[in-house]
């Protein structure tokens, strides 16, 4: 058979297969188009469920009588110039499809009239090639586009269409959606020449709740758990509703698109399955921005879905921010994991060298909150009542710019550099003298316990005890320890005594690492140093609240308090090899190591790795 071009008629109900399905696919093409005219007021009327007369009326920007021609054209937008701007798409419609598509399986007629022309015209597409017919029409400012005997020609697709009630409560519907989806705009439907919905236009975000429950319903407003999470990149708002309600409505928006995207719903899905396992999804009406660029809206015909370039982060990000509104008093960042104390070596499996080892040096984490016992429910900051505090803010400042004074004054006196060569588990030291001490060897657990051999013995020690002054050489050369974003800001609420506590005490966390943003009612927790990162952060801001009760007012306070309950996973190799190269030239931070230490016989020692050995 010879390859031939396609008739344009045939090309453009092949191409109406993909876009139009049934009336409502219609009516979301010119509404959506309308909506990206920048119309304010939509009016639809629709004649026995879509299958007589569809016309869509707007206050739009109008088109103008030279590019009519090319509207009803295929590939013909003015929504798109290059390739850059596929990838940046902020507009409903992009492909420049649907007048075309939908001229060519129903008789269409547009009428059009910019607000800088002085007349309106009409146009409509007929013949066996879709010749486009201009002529000169009565129209206010705006666009009105009618469709009459939708598949007419193709009476294939037309007997597949549902009874007038069927299809018309699928255009009902579909308008519920786009009502939600622009608050702003005022949308009226007719049925039959009666007006059936008629949303008002809300300018005010907090009258927003009125379309939701006008469209939703009042039951689910009343029931629903309001969601905020996020920041200017990516960002989530809406409501959800909890498990067993006899609403469900489902709404989702992706950059005002409205989706039914399978990654949106497995996200809010496995959020509630965790606590509610075998229940279905619940209701929601939920709101998703993110950086267009990062999204692409271009991989479904009637582009009901999108596809996310960083699909795990976002599904992770939605789903961490559901459970933060289903359950607020528990942590919900994904990366934080159950600590492992586990040595790689195969020491923590056979514990007999450490059980020596008094209470104080058995190195974990003590309970959250640190030095005081005020803290309360330590599962949540929800319950916590800290003890009044009169606010020393000013005082607190003068103390920290001190600090700052004097870190600026060190800054030309920090530490030589050290040698960057690779460091295994086993070091060899200089034969470093501090009084009677003699050092020649120092190894170093992945758990951060170091072996240090002093002469023939053998001493069990900790770098926990060195990381007060090891964080103090941080600051001095960069004004504050290193901070680790979370995955999503993590909202705790808290009290107003507990946000004076915090606020008083702000410019020392932030030096410690911590990134806090004080809101009414709760913090909301940005970044964490490293040394807590894998704690509940619940938990840390019932530590912080604790040791803001200590009213400390010197840097090297904050860093022992810190250092008392640092995370276990804390003590990476990368880390280790970090601190072991600190404290190399400063005997007096091993003459502390050895202070801290337990003696160990070596004849266990030796066995004891023996033993290892051979079970590995």
């Amino acid at each position: 058979m010879n390859i031939e071009i396609l008739p344009a008629r045939l090309a453009n109900q092949i191409a109406a297969g993909e876009v139009v399905e049934r009336p409502a696919s219609v009516v979301k093409e010119l509404v959506e188009n309308s909506l990206d005219a920048g119309a304010t007021q939509i009016q639809i009327d629709i004649d026995r469920g879509g299958h007589k007369l569809i016309r869509i009326r707007d206050n739009g920007s109008g088109v103008y009588k030279d590019e009519l021609t090319l509207a009803l054209s295929r590939h013909a937008t003015s929504k798109l110039k290059t390739l850059d701007d596929l990838e940046n798409i902020c507009s409903l419609g992009f492909r420049g499809e649907a007048l075309a598509s939908i001229s060519s399986v129903s008789r269409l007629t547009l009428s059009s009239k910019p607000a800088d022309q002085s007349d309106a015209w009409q146009a409509f597409a007929e013949g066996r090639d879709m010749a486009v017919t201009v002529k000169p029409t009565a129209h206010p400012n705006g666009t009105t586009i009618e469709v009459v005997d939708l598949f007419f020609n193709t009476p294939a697709r037309r007997k597949f269409l549902r009874t007038e009630k069927t299809e018309f409560n699928h255009i009902d519907e579909l308008l519920k959606r786009i009502a939600l989806s622009r608050f702003d705009v005022a949308i009226t439907l007719k049925h039959n020449g009666k007006i059936v919905r008629q949303y008002r236009p809300v300018m005010k975000k907090e009258e927003q709740v009125k379309r939701i429950a006008q469209v939703a319903g009042k039951e689910f407003l009343s029931q629903a758990l309001f969601l905020e999470s996020g920041d200017d990149g990516l960002s989530i708002f809406g409501w959800i509703l909890p498990p067993g309600s006899s609403v469900e409505p489902q709404y989702t928006y992706v950059n005002g698109r409205m989706m039914r995207d399978k990654l949106i719903l497995h996200a809010i899905r496995q959020a509630f399955e965790e606590s509610c396992p075998g229940i279905d999804v619940p209701a929601f009406v939920l709101y998703l921005t993110i950086n267009p660029r990062q999204v692409d809206v271009n991989v479904h015909p009637a582009k009901h879905e999108v596809r996310f370039h960083q699909a795990r982060l976002v599904h992770d990000f939605i789903l961490q921010a559901v459970k933060q509104a289903a359950q607020p008093n528990q942590c919900v960042v994904s990366e934080i994991v159950q600590c492992n104390e586990q040595v790689e070596s195969g020491f923590s499996e056979h514990q007999s060298l450490f059980n020596d080892l008094s209470q104080a040096h058995e190195f974990k984490a003590p309970p959250m909150g640190g030095f005081a016992s005020q803290t309360q429910n330590k599962g949540s900051s929800q319950g916590y009542q800290p003890k009044p505090l009169v606010p020393q803010a000013q005082k607190q400042q003068q103390n920290v710019n001190a600090f700052y004074q004097g870190v600026a004054e060190q800054r030309a006196q920090h530490f030589d550099s050290v040698s960057e060569n690779t460091v295994t588990p086993h070091f060899e030291l200089q034969n470093h003298t501090a009084s009677h001490l003699l050092v020649t060897e120092m190894m170093v657990l992945q758990s951060g316990h170091c072996v240090i051999k002093q002469s023939d013995a053998l001493q069990l020690s900790h770098l926990q005890h060195v990381l007060a002054e090891f964080w103090l050489e941080e600051i001095s050369q960069h004004a504050q320890i290193e901070s680790k974003a979370l995955l999503l800001p993590v909202r705790v609420a808290i009290d107003a005594s507990a946000q004076i506590q915090l606020d008083t005490q702000l410019s020392w966390l932030t030096i410690l690492g911590y990134e806090l943003q004080l809101n009414t009612g709760f913090v909301m927790v940005k970044r964490l140093p490293p040394a807590v990162y894998a704690h509940d952060v619940n938990e840390v801001i019932d530590a912080l609240l604790a040791a803001c009760l200590l009213k400390f007012t010197e840097i090297e306070h904050w860093l022992n308090w810190q250092a008392n309950w640092v995370n276990s996973r804390y003590f990476t190799q990368t880390q280790n090899k970090a601190i072991y190269q600190f404290i190399m030239n400063k005997p007096q931070l091993i003459e502390r190591l050895l202070e801290k230490a337990v003696k160990i016989e070596l004849t266990d020692f030796i066995q004891q790795l023996e033993r290892n050995n051979t079970l590995g």
